[in-house]
């Protein structure tokens, strides 16, 4: 799979896009020109060189040894599902976000033993519910109050990431509704949705002395001490901790645990990717913004880098992946394939047009060059033979957008994943 330089006219229309730089170090490439030509591993194509033409030899041997790679070479092997799930109500609410919905707290304790580490999962259902309702579930940045401004939410207790971003606006003293407007509750539970989320540094705090106070070493095998080469990093285990989040789900009678769309944002939708990934049980899953170790492809040299995200936060991924750093040509993967392991479920990818660091077109490419592997398992794939216009979504089996805007999860977002589920779950 050979990908040339772009036409002219696609280079002018990038360079228009020159705003979000600020954000972004000097010496990164913004020009479609200088990417140069490089070639994608074909996802279907065994190791051995065997084409992969048919449903049984993609499930029994092509899917495997590419969930291999990922987690030998990027993300880390993780630790199995604890032998059984502890868990505890600690909060139901009738009335929650002024009548919009219920709210109910649940402490998750993520080794299957109580007392020990556990996490606190949100649950939002909506107030007219009259079954099980379908979830939208993802990990926030800010702590679970930050999502919403109701009251009622517990203020979280773990480390929250100091800087002045979004994820750490103080709508309120307390921080309450610090998020609000990339989780849109009302918006979701109004359409008939619930709302799960989980408080991503309880997992993993997530700074470079973080490992210590993370799951990891909780969950060493015997005898162990240190990280191996191939062990996770904290995109591991934040998406290890949102399959706990489906185990709960899975016994709640008031969710719908075979309607469960996984979704985050920026190095939450690199973990929503790698959690959809690795666990089937996930109906859809949907990257916004997710960009470099994400959704975008490692090979082209655009916005972020595997160097650059190695050097920048190295307790993200595994330590083999950072001997890719200066040699990504010999990654045996690239990121087309990391979304080829969601097929054929649903998949939506993201992208905001100012958000050049995140590389939107390489996000695209990468859905396109996942389509071949939706299409030789029955389904329509990513309906798009060139990338679409800002804000003009596209919703095939993979769905994909460019936003207009930035770095960010917006009331639009919402409104195209909401759409997407319809349109493969149902009303």
């Amino acid at each position: 799979m050979c990908c040339t330089r772009m036409s002219m006219m696609n280079h002018i229309c990038t360079a228009l896009l020159f705003t979000a730089f600020a954000q972004s170090p000097k010496d990164a490439n913004y020009d479609e020109s200088k990417v140069g030509n490089y070639t994608l591993p074909d996802p279907l194509k065994l190791h051995n060189g065997q084409a992969v033409t048919a449903a049984d030899i993609w499930r029994a041997q092509r899917r495997p040894e590419l969930l291999r790679l990922f987690a030998t070479h990027m993300y880390g092997n993780s630790a199995p599902k604890p032998a059984k799930i502890e868990y505890e109500v600690t909060t139901r609410a009738a009335k929650a976000l002024g009548g919009a919905g219920m709210r109910r707290e649940i402490t998750v304790w993520l080794t299957g033993k109580r007392p020990g580490p556990s996490m606190q999962l949100l649950v939002l259902l909506p107030a007219a519910a009259k079954g099980p309702s379908p979830v939208f579930l993802g990990p926030n940045f800010g702590g679970n109050h930050a999502i919403s401004a109701d009251p009622g939410i517990t203020l979280a207790k773990s480390w929250l990431r100091p800087g002045k971003g979004v994820e750490n606006n103080r709508a309120t003293k307390d921080g309450r509704g610090g998020e609000a407007s990339r989780w849109q509750a009302e918006m979701v539970l109004k359409q008939g949705y619930a709302l799960a989320t989980i408080h991503y540094s309880e997992i993993f705090p997530d700074h470079k002395d973080g490992l210590g106070d993370s799951i990891i070493p909780k969950l060493y095998r015997d005898g162990q001490t240190s990280q191996e080469p191939d062990d996770w990093g904290a995109i591991g285990a934040w998406a290890w901790a949102l399959s706990r989040a489906l185990d709960y789900i899975e016994k709640d009678k008031d969710l719908d645990a075979r309607r469960v769309a996984v979704l985050g944002h920026s190095r939450l939708g690199k973990t929503s990717l790698w959690a959809g990934a690795q666990d089937e049980r996930f109906s859809i899953v949907i990257s916004n913004d997710s960009g470099e170790g994400g959704a975008a492809l490692a090979r082209r040299n655009f916005g972020e880098t595997v160097e650059r995200i190695n050097t920048s936060f190295p307790w993200w991924f595994n330590a083999n992946f950072k001997s890719y750093n200066k040699r990504v040509e010999h990654l045996p993967f690239d990121q087309h394939m990391l979304l080829a392991l969601i097929a054929p479920r649903p998949l939506y990818v993201a992208s905001a047009q100012e958000d050049l660091w995140a590389d939107p077109r390489g996000e695209f490419l990468a859905a396109k060059a996942a389509d071949p592997v939706y299409r030789m398992l029955g389904t329509d794939g990513l309906p798009a033979k060139e990338m679409p216009s800002v804000n003009q979504p596209v919703h095939g089996t993979i769905g994909y957008h460019m936003r207009s805007g930035k770095h960010d999860v917006t009331a639009y977002d919402w409104e195209q994943y909401l759409a997407f589920a319809r349109k493969h779950w149902g009303r």
